[in-house]
């Protein structure tokens, strides 16, 4: 209640604001109607000279909102009211828009994104799927190509050169994920080149509340092949979980019947003592909590969740032998998507389909996080004061609730409730059955897949002509939504798929024009295209006009919900399609004791009370009291998913910070001059030395006890030093002075290393390439470890230590020494790392394949570079990409320092000992390549779309597959006191020759 009154503080006052601009946006309508086409389109070059003077936004705000308000008239015959002028400046002025359905948030954002778009540093307009995006860009586009403002839209499938034009415009039309997506992936580029976005200055997010809410859960995840056999999740899924019972909680803390106990609230499952007994019965193991047989703990509660809280048709769908995800919020298959950490190949195996590979994270970032790199942050959707004081809290955004065009008109009845689904489900057919012989629409809104599919078998029985709106059938969403308004239209929708298309009364012309139009040949002048569109709108209008009039007589668009949503803003979204812009409409909800929400909250004493009144099954109740039990389990779920969005922002603020550091320091070497490069591998050199100086130095220990032998021996990994340890005088040095002498004699070592390469420019070259490379790849293993790291973290809880406290102190830790382990290997590279070129060469390595071979006392240092990596966790990303862009060099044309370079450094140690990464240029997107050195024989092994290695000796032998997590072995022989081909830094003797003796 307190931060109600908080957040209402003002509102007043930023409503007259606000009014004050829509007036004077008013009184230039006369002056903008009198201007011709020339000088109307001529204000945009004028709004630019002006910012190029001095002038800001907020000067050129009410000229710049009445020429859009004009163009958009002559353009589309569409003038914005003065509640949409209202909402743009809400909008531009960093807020939410609060716009009830059906009151124009599309034609609301082209006055604020024409506003920001007139800086030139990219306005992004997101939306929820592509289908919207492509069709607001050609719509809305229209009244901004005609002002002169470039429009692109990035989307799936886009070659990076596609997508790089559609950044350059001022105004880039997407999705969420698209543009996550190449944000990391513009993260992971080893090239300036081969990025495609520009910056973050305004992001207009439409269906805010889907974007920045629902989906804040889940993290974007780019991610690569980890090296987990499938065999353990069919044995989890076959073997395992259909051999355990499920229990329920006892009376006191700690005790459970069954083997495992499931909480659906919470989403968790925890197994019994008796279940861990069971499952080390069933796998013939001795103590499931042994060190060794740790991921099988894993592997058991995913299989249990997979049982148990994922159910087919409802969470996610099988089509084509693949499991497909489906957003509990709008029923859409999400199409690429995966659940992280092994639960969808948990669900795979349930299913019997076949089980891919788990991926490793390669680059990740929350929404949250994402969307606070952009200098202006601004949202539309019909639903937000609900979440408000989130949107505050993680976003700084506030709510602005933007009046309705006309007095909303809707019949919003009282709840009833059934005692059984069944009886549910029949009345709301008959109820269906009764509004449809009388000809009134109706849309009825289901919770999953399955349950639309059930009542519409129930509808087809009763021979009731319907279209079912789920995740089988998107599609045609816009399409089906455009028409459920018309006389005895029936509409089952999984939630509120079809969000940003009205259901007007008697049908959407402008939709079903738009349809008409896209079947025109693709060739036809724009003019052409344009007259056919505006002819079937006022030929739609005048025959849909007519039956609207009929259906608002019937009483308008009845809409059901047959489930309340654990939250309340879905319901509003659902009960928002009907009474748009002051047409009559009536919703209403039909529930019963069964239902999730129900059933997790409350349902007990409300079937205690229908017993004990007798009521019968078919019969509902219909009370005030009952209504208010819903809203408080709605409010008790929405408080938790809040909690649980905190959390996950908790956690990966901390990551955040770290990920900062990180990619400035990638776009900086991306950018960079080669003073700044020179500089930043100078201190890299100075840093390793000092480092290792410290380790056998330590401060406050006397020169007699100081490890010489020791040191030389690191430094000589490093780089070939000259420096003569015999010849100190321990009596007068000190560690100072020798930290001083042995940096001098790095960077002698440096200069003629230098000149071996071929100069200043490909020594440059070398050092930002090596630099990229090895911070990608110890950033890589460093997301793995801290992956690893957050799921381990929670049992710090049961040794009364903070969990958040534990991870923010280790993962600063981890990091410290991650960047400590850069400094040391890029130096060492910066030395040791051979430059070799292929035959068939091109810029920045296209055209052919690079790798290094080992030199020195470096032997084995092999290469690494870009990953294409496929789909994350529940979210897509691909690491790759298209091929690099520019032409290739080819022949005898002389190699520029780049083409001289390698393009990658190696792959961790962790479980790939000798095998090592490198970059293939033209790679198919989705595919990884990897490079196997070890002493003159080089492998390269490139994993296909199976995820098979394919490996071709560079020696010609013949093709042979091998897993995805073999290592090569070279069959030269290795000098025992020779550095291991594996990178270790260890004599081979030491490391892997040891294992070989």
């Amino acid at each position: 209640m307190v931060m109600d009154k908080l957040l209402r503080m003002g509102e007043g006052r930023k409503a007259k604001q606000t009014q004050k601009i829509v007036d004077q946006v008013n009184a230039l309508s006369d002056d903008m109607a009198a201007l011709s086409d020339g000088d109307l389109q001529a204000k945009t070059d004028e709004f630019r000279a002006r910012l190029a003077d001095g002038a800001d936004l907020d000067d050129l705000q009410v000229e710049a909102f009445a020429v859009v308000r004009e163009a958009a008239w002559r353009v589309l015959k569409q003038r914005p009211y003065d509640v949409q002028v209202f909402g743009g400046v809400a909008l531009h002025n960093g807020n939410i828009a609060e716009m009830r359905t059906g009151e124009g948030k599309t034609l609301t954002s082209t006055m604020p994104v024409y506003l920001n778009a007139l800086a030139g540093e990219g306005v992004h307009v997101v939306t929820v799927n592509e289908y919207l995006a492509k069709r607001d860009a050609e719509w809305m586009g229209r009244v901004h190509h005609w002002l002169g403002i470039t429009v692109g839209v990035v989307h799936s499938g886009q070659t990076r050169d596609a997508k790089r034009a559609a950044y350059g415009c001022d105004v880039t039309y997407g999705t969420n994920n698209e543009f996550g997506f190449d944000y990391l992936r513009d993260n992971m580029a080893l090239d300036k080149r081969l990025q495609v976005q520009r910056g973050h200055f305004m992001a207009l997010v439409d269906e805010v509340d889907s974007i920045l809410v629902d989906e804040a859960r889940t993290p974007l995840i780019i991610s690569g092949p980890a090296e987990q056999s499938a065999d353990l999740y069919q044995v989890f899924a076959r073997r395992v979980a259909p051999n355990l019972t499920k229990g329920e909680e006892g009376d006191r803390p700690g005790e459970a019947t069954g083997d495992y106990v499931v909480d659906e609230a919470k989403r968790t499952v925890a197994v019994t003592e008796d279940g861990v007994s069971k499952v080390e019965q069933l796998l013939g193991i001795e103590n499931m909590y042994e060190s060794v047989n740790t991921p099988l703990i894993h592997h058991l509660q995913n299989a249990l969740k997979a049982k148990e809280l994922f159910k087919r048709d409802r969470e996610y769908i099988v089509v084509d032998g693949e499991v497909k995800i489906v957003d509990e919020n709008t029923g859409r298959v999400l199409d690429g998507r995966r659940y992280s950490e092994g639960l969808h190949q948990s669900i795979e195996a349930k299913e019997g389909v076949k089980v891919k590979e788990e991926n490793q994270t390669l680059a990740t970032i929350t929404l949250q996080n994402y969307y606070r790199t952009y200098d202006k942050l601004a949202g539309m959707t019909g639903t937000a004061k609900t979440e408000e004081v989130e949107f505050l809290e993680i976003y700084e955004l506030g709510v602005v609730e933007v009046p309705t065009n006309r007095p909303v008109q809707r019949d919003d009845r009282a709840d009833l409730i059934f005692k059984t689904e069944k009886a549910k489900f029949a009345a709301v057919a008959e109820e269906i059955q009764e509004r449809h012989e009388a000809g009134q629409p109706i849309l009825i809104g289901t919770t999953s897949v399955e349950k639309s599919e059930y009542l519409a078998t129930l509808l087809t029985r009763m021979g009731i002509r319907h279209e079912v709106l789920n995740a089988k059938n998107h599609a045609r969403e816009a399409h089906i939504v455009a028409q459920a308004g018309r006389l005895g239209a029936v509409t089952v929708s999984t939630n509120m798929a079809g969000r940003g298309t009205d259901i007007v009364l008697g049908g959407n012309a402008e939709e079903v024009a738009r349809h008409e139009t896209a079947q025109l040949p693709d060739d036809l002048p724009p003019e052409e295209r344009d007259a056919a569109y505006f002819e079937a709108i006022e030929r739609l209008e005048a025959e849909f006009g007519a039956e609207g009039e009929k259906v608002k007589e019937l009483g308008g668009l009845y809409v059901i919900g047959t489930e309340r949503h654990e939250s309340r803003r879905v319901d509003n979204q659902l009960r928002g399609r009907s009474g748009r812009q002051g047409d009559p409409g009536t919703s209403r909800f039909f529930l019963s004791l069964e239902d999730d929400l129900m059933r997790l909250f409350n349902a007990a004493a409300v079937e205690r009370i229908m017993t004990r009144l007798k009521i019968p099954e078919d019969v509902p109740i219909e009370h005030k009291w009952v209504t208010r039990a819903v809203a408080n389990a709605q409010r008790q779920v929405e408080s938790l998913n809040f909690d649980r969005r905190k959390n996950v922002l908790k956690y990966d603020d901390v990551m955040n910070e770290q990920r900062k550091v990180v990619y400035g320091q990638r776009q900086s070497l991306l950018e960079g001059d080669v003073e700044a490069i020179s500089e930043l591998s100078q201190k890299y050199v100075e840093d390793t030395v000092e480092g290792l100086v410290d380790e056998h130095c330590p401060p406050g220990v006397y020169p007699e006890e100081w490890d010489l032998d020791g040191l030389a021996e690191r430094l000589q990994m490093v780089y070939d030093t000259t420096f003569d340890f015999g010849g100190l005088d321990l009596e007068t040095v000190d560690r100072d002075k020798l930290v001083e002498l042995l940096i001098d004699d790095a960077f002698d070592a440096y200069e003629r290393r230098e000149a071996e390469v071929g100069g200043e420019e490909v020594m440059r070259e070398i050092e930002r390439r090596v630099i990229l490379s090895v911070v990608d790849r110890k950033w890589r293993e460093h997301l793995y470890e801290m992956d690893a790291l957050r799921d381990g973290i929670g049992l710090r809880a049961v040794g009364q230590r903070d969990p958040l406290t534990e991870y923010q102190r280790e993962a600063y830790d981890s990091f410290v020494a991650m960047m400590s382990g850069v400094k040391e290997e890029a130096t060492t590279y910066f030395f040791r790392l051979p430059i070799r070129q292929e035959a068939e060469g091109g810029e920045g390595g296209e055209g052919g394949e690079v790798e290094s071979r080992p030199a020195g006392g470096a032997a084995g240092a092999p290469t690494e570079g870009d990953v294409s990596g496929n789909g994350g966790a529940p979210s897509n990303g691909d690491a790759g990409g298209d091929a690099p862009d520019g032409d290739a060099a080819h022949g005898d044309a002389p190699a520029s320092p780049t083409e001289r370079v390698e393009q990658a450094i190696p792959l961790g140690e962790q479980r790939r000992s000798a095998a090592r990464l490198t970059y293939t240029a033209g790679a198919p997107a989705g595919s990884a390549s990897y490079a196997v050195s070890a002493g003159s024989t080089t492998a390269s092994v490139r994993t296909d779309d199976a995820g098979r290695s394919v490996e071709q000796k560079s020696d010609g032998s013949t093709v042979r597959r091998v897993a995805a997590g073999d290592t090569y072995r070279a069959s030269e022989k290795v000098g025992r006191n020779d550095p291991c081909p594996c990178g270790s830094g260890k004599k081979f003797k030491k490391c892997h020759g040891a294992e070989e003796g």
